[in-house]
């Protein structure tokens, strides 16, 4: 009986504003076999250090962010910061 534990990163979102929503599945198998799933959940804003983060979340995040996206995203920050000033 042979247990082991991956980790993949299953799902990847960009949403309207930028943000990237990825999801960490961590698998347990036996033998092979699936016998559990958990899943780790994390988000990245335009412009955020990438440092660190799965080379495929980056590459996402490096074709979504373009300066007119990270520069929309920076002008909604502000606004809804004064806003609730």
């Amino acid at each position: 009986m042979a247990l082991t534990e991956t980790k993949v990163i299953d799902q990847i979102t960009v949403t309207e504003n930028g943000i990237v929503l990825y999801r960490e599945a961590t698998r347990i198998l036996k033998d092979g076999e699936q016998i559990a799933q958990t899943y780790h959940r994390s988000s990245l804003t335009p412009g955020q250090d990438l440092t660190g983060q799965p080379a495929n979340v980056v590459a996402i995040c490096n074709a979504a962010w373009t300066d007119a996206v990270i520069a929309a995203y920076q002008a909604q920050v502000a606004a809804q910061q004064l806003s609730n000033s």
